[in-house]
């Protein structure tokens, strides 16, 4: 692609239509690229200096020079995984190259680290011939706890990593082919139970002759499927007996069967598993399947059949693709993540056929349990359940981690391969957990719950292009109906411009040509206000301005959430919301929340947009709207309350009022984790905190809820915690309104604004649900 395009790439009916220049700056912009290396240890002192290198680092090397199997304990190798390629296979783009496909593999570097915390080094070697890549690649051993083999071309990789695993006393696994097999296979044990099939009598057909087909085939193999019911069909018909050479890797299932077409392999099958192109499967070829199939159309991006054709062609059949908007998606983040963290805390000396079929048990039992409400509600609410449309656990379920990973640490153990021994499992899962940060997962899974029953949102500056183009994609992904505030022509100019399509159906308003409404507004905005000032003439010109006009469409019913504040100040939104829609029943003062996802983990932090110095009464309501809200994300509340002092120890208004806060908050909320006033290194150093002030209620527990004294301590906190911590920012949540109001930061990206306009989305979901529109 080059840099001068702006095509719109091909776009599928409820996926995110994403042009070639949004792509490349979004791999340009800050740092190019995806990854980055961070030190692990201090390096701020020439003390520091002197431990992490010369003289210091001779140490470490002199233990491992002794012993190798000591680089686990000293240096990160136990923790890094090579994603290895020389990119003759990538995606759907061929052999473009080892260069060229340096975006897919840091790619892949990024899943690593999001669902296992594992490190990534990607490696792109610029060579086709396979002695060589070997060579090179065993040769870098000594480097990772792990080698990831990604987008080789067949059948060069098997080759490739029959003799690195070979070679090679670390894990080694090409993920294109045992990924798809563990995870297809999982659906296939569970699949054949309920169609009430025994794996051992199962007739199988797979459509294509790849490297991930063959693996496939050599998985069910272990799995109990007989070779002899298996039928291979790639683009020249069936692999048959006699007509390829024994040299061939896909020899070992070559039929004597009087078979030479798909139409007729499908005759009478319990199974088709399809790894080929996309479209090419036809409704009346599933009609000779045997009753009850299992068709599993896992090409990507589109599959063999479309899910609806299939399901109407087979009622009976209980259909799985690659795609994430169908039930029963064969993705392979449900695999290689958690199989590589498995192997690397045991520090396995290689992945075999036990633990990727330890991986492929634990993921169909896992399916199989009572699905938490979290993952239900991440889902958008769709109900969850073992069954013909939730056969394998989905990729959000945070339980995977804590499940496949064991299984595999301890099938490593059992088989023989593992250099380290876990004795203390539950132990094991505590570390597990604490490899992984929330933050992603609770954006995921907010704009999952939107996509469930989207909402008529307003955006009051859609004649900005972020703003214009988060409408874009909420629309795309079945998020939010957005309603356009601006001027019309400047709206389809910069649409235009930018090549943002389907603007021409969502509804435009431009405030000062809408009479009839402006009067009706006004009117309303009057009757609220007219005590307090406000002539009919002053509600007439207020709602000219943008922010009064949504404020009162959304405080009418005729719009469901309005998102603002990307050109102006906080103070110019919150104002009109505040006249306009009000607090709900019983909240005195609202306040605002930012979620600071950092490389500790997430915290919740409030007021930090709001009320400027609160009183008592006002901070003991910030901490109930706090402690309420971040339970709307799923976690339980761990409440720390700031200041300059810790328990009493310095005297002043400040913290006495932060004293007598966390007292009353305690009587009134029974219940909540909450302690204070203490100092922010106090609250977050749990070994400090509990060496100090042993008597502490939070002594113990992780604290994730910071409540700051006044507004500028946490206006000035998190914006420090961003810029100079590097931590990602998710608000401001504007909390206790009586309908829901969501003020972006000035200049917010458009990922920002799409992710708060999901929030807004379910607050007016669980409004509607309570039949309360005053209730967040």
């Amino acid at each position: 692609m080059e840099g001068s395009q702006t095509n719109t790439m091909r776009h599928r009916p409820g996926s995110l239509r994403i042009t070639a220049e949004e792509a490349l700056r979004y791999h340009e912009e800050g740092k190019p690229g995806k990854i980055e290396v961070v030190p692990t240890k201090p390096v701020s002192s020439q003390y520091d200096l002197a431990l992490a290198y010369s003289p210091g680092v001779a140490e470490p090397c002199r233990a491992i020079a002794r012993h190798a199997d000591a680089s686990y304990r000293y240096t990160a190798k136990g923790n890094l995984v090579a994603v290895v390629t020389n990119g003759s296979a990538v995606l759907g783009l061929g052999d473009i190259g080892a260069t060229a496909a340096k975006p897919v593999m840091e790619g892949k570097g990024v899943l690593f680290k999001r669902f296992a915390g594992i490190d990534v080094f990607d490696l792109e070697v610029d060579c086709h011939d396979p002695g060589t890549f070997i060579e090179i690649v065993r040769s870098l051993e000594p480097t990772f706890g792990g080698i990831n083999l990604e987008d080789i071309k067949s059948p060069e990789c098997f080759h490739i990593e029959n003799e690195l695993k070979r070679r090679c006393s670390i894990p080694v696994m090409h993920d294109d082919q045992h990924g798809t097999a563990i995870i297809s296979g999982a659906g296939l044990m569970n699949g054949l139970a309920l169609q009430g099939k025994p794996i051992e009598e199962a007739q199988i057909v797979v459509l294509g002759g790849g490297a991930a087909a063959l693996a496939c085939a050599r998985f069910y193999l272990l799995l109990g499927v007989r070779l002899e019911h298996i039928v291979i069909v790639d683009k020249e018909g069936v692999i048959r007996k006699g007509e390829v050479e024994d040299s061939d890797v896909r020899a070992q299932f070559a039929t004597d069967r009087p078979l030479r077409t798909l139409s007729e392999a499908l005759e009478g099958a319990d199974v088709l598993v399809g790894l080929s192109v996309g479209g090419i499967l036809q409704p009346e070829q599933l009609r000779r399947m045997a009753p009850r199939p299992l068709i599993f159309a896992l090409a990507n991006p589109d599959p063999e059949i479309d899910y609806e054709a299939a399901v109407n062609a087979r009622p009976d059949a209980i259909v799985a693709t690659g795609r994430s908007d169908w039930p029963n998606q064969v993705n392979n983040v449900l695999g290689f993540p958690f199989i590589f963290r498995g192997a690397l805390d045991v520090e396995a000396r290689e992945i075999n056929e036990e633990m990727k079929l330890a991986a492929a048990r634990a993921l169909a039992d896992l399916a199989r349990e009572p699905v938490p409400d979290a993952v239900t509600r991440a889902y958008a609410g769709t109900e969850l359940g073992f069954g013909r449309e939730y056969l394998i656990p989905k990729p959000l379920d945070p339980r995977l981690l804590t499940t496949v990973a064991p299984a595999v640490a301890r099938a490593a153990m059992q088989s023989g391969v593992a250099r380290k021994t876990i004795v203390d499992w539950r132990q094991y899962e505590v570390e597990l957990l604490s490899r992984v940060g929330i933050g992603q997962k609770l954006v995921t899974g907010i704009v999952n719950r939107a996509r469930k029953e989207p909402k008529r949102v307003v955006f009051a500056e859609a004649d900005t292009y972020n703003v214009l183009r988060a409408a874009q994609v909420v629309r795309d992904q079945g998020i939010a109906e957005p309603v356009l505030l601006g001027n019309e022509g400047r709206i389809r100019e910069l649409a235009l411009e930018h090549q943002i399509e389907g603007i021409e159906s969502c509804e435009i308003l431009e405030p000062a040509n809408t009479e009839n409404l402006l009067d009706e507004y006004a009117r309303f905005l009057y009757e609220r206000r007219r005590r307090k000032g406000v002539t009919l003439y002053d509600a007439r010109k207020s709602m000219t301005d943008r922010n009064y006009f949504g404020c009162a469409m959304l405080a009418m019913g005729r719009v469901d959430a309005l998102i603002s504040g990307m050109t102006k100040e906080y103070p110019k939104i919150i104002r009109p919301a505040l006249h306009v829609i009000g607090p709900q029943k019983g909240v005195r003062k609202v306040a605002g929340m930012y979620i600071v996802n950092s490389s500790r983990g997430v915290y919740f932090c409030a007021d930090t947009t709001v009320n400027l110095d609160p009183s008592v009464d006002d901070l003991v309501d910030i901490i109930g709207l706090t402690a309420r809200t971040v339970r709307f994300f799923d976690v339980e509340p761990v409440v720390a309350v700031l200041s300059y002092s810790n328990f009493g120890s310095s005297r002043g208004e400040e913290p006495e009022r932060c004293r007598d806060a966390v007292t009353e908050a305690k009587r009134r909320y029974p219940g909540l984790a909450i302690d204070g006033e203490m100092q922010a290194n106090i609250a977050l150093d749990r070994e400090l905190l509990a060496e100090t002030y042993p008597f502490s209620e939070l002594v113990d527990k992780r604290v994730n809820t910071l409540i700051f004294p006044n507004l500028s301590a946490g206006n000035i906190a998190y914006k420090l915690l961003h810029e100079i911590g590097g931590a990602e920012i998710i608000g401001p949540v504007l909390m206790g309104m009586a309908r829901p109001v969501h003020i972006l930061q000035l200049g917010s990206s458009v990922r920002e604004i799409v992710n708060m306009t999901a929030l807004a989305v379910v607050e007016a979901q669980r409004n509607q649900a309570a039949g309360e529109e005053n209730r967040p």
